[in-house]
């Protein structure tokens, strides 16, 4: 696959999701950077604001098996990885595959879960397979992770551990639309939600093809360094506590090599770093509470570094 095929396949997808996501251009182009580059995605916004509807969208656009978990403080883990039920008539246990065995799961309100339910997922999106009585179950071979919550919600919900959360490749927010929009998305529902009838536009085979394309996009060593540089400061900044992992650096590599052939290119430049760095980064970091308390937000922290750090000639 091409540079130029791969882009076109890029904007084959994104185009097919904006027909029932409306003005989420920059949301759809961070989901894309995550899933071609082999990540999961964690996004926190308001109800409403079309988070199930962009995992949806994403699913039917490839032809993809789709399966959506609900999370509330009950869900078990075995609800989400399967269990071993006895069968009387061959006197054995069989395994039933539960929710995970998919190729995008939606977790819902991941937060709503106890952390025994949350630690669950670690396994399948750290390394695609799950562990169940003693035995390892590979998932397939595109499995996707898209979770939600809501970040103003805090009654019955469970803060999602750094584990956890350094499973995430990219975090972030589709937003409120435009009023102009929003009016779109009335005339659109009007009758039906655009999504029923939404028709995949690539397949499975091209998709894999895809991520195994990123792969080969070429970083050169100034601008790994670049990353690296990025994410080992925010080890080192005042309020901060806990700084971005080398997990971060990894998947700020991956997410750029993605972006770069979405514009058509075979090799990382500055800008595409510059891009994604905050969504990739700020969800690694915790502050502390005084620098909490006084307005700091992680997404700030790494835009100051961003400004900071000389880019690469």
């Amino acid at each position: 696959m091409t540079p130029d095929q791969a882009q076109s396949l890029f904007k084959k997808i994104s185009g097919n999701i904006e027909k029932v996501m409306r003005g989420q251009t920059a949301a759809i182009r961070k989901l894309l950077a995550a899933f071609a580059g082999g990540g999961h995605v964690l996004l926190e916004d308001y109800p409403g604001t079309g988070k199930t509807t962009l995992a949806k969208a994403l699913a039917k656009s490839i032809g993809a098996k789709f399966n959506r978990v609900q999370f509330t403080p009950d869900l078990l883990p075995s609800d989400i990885l399967g269990v071993s039920i006895y069968e009387q008539k061959d006197q054995s246990f069989r395994f039933h595959e539960g929710p995970v065995f998919t190729n995008i799961l939606l977790a819902d309100e991941i937060n709503r879960a106890s952390p025994r339910t949350q630690s669950a997922l670690l396994e399948a999106m750290a390394e695609a397979q799950v562990s169940v009585d003693g035995k390892t179950y590979k998932l397939a071979d595109l499995f996707f992770v898209i979770a939600t919550q809501n970040p103003v919600e805090f009654h019955g919900t469970y803060p999602l551990p750094e584990a956890q959360m350094d499973r995430f490749m990219l975090q972030f927010s589709p937003g409120y639309v435009s009023a102009e929009e929003e009016v779109s998305v009335l005339k659109d529902q009007e009758k039906s939600h655009p999504i029923d009838s939404l028709p995949p536009c690539a397949s499975l085979e091209e998709v894999l093809a895809l991520r195994e394309r990123v792969k080969e996009v070429r970083m050169s060593g100034e601008i790994k360094r670049y990353a690296v540089d990025i994410v080992g400061r925010t080890r080192r900044c005042e309020g901060v506590r806990l700084g971005a992992s080398p997990r971060g650096s990894l998947s700020l590599m991956k997410a750029a090599q993605a972006l770069s052939l979405m514009d058509g290119q075979d090799f990382v430049s500055p800008e595409q770093v510059r891009e994604i760095a905050t969504a990739t980064i700020a969800h690694r970091i915790m502050l502390d509470p005084q620098a909490r308390f006084s307005g700091l937000t992680e997404a700030a922290v790494v835009e100051k570094i961003i400004k900071e750090i000389p880019v690469p000639a």
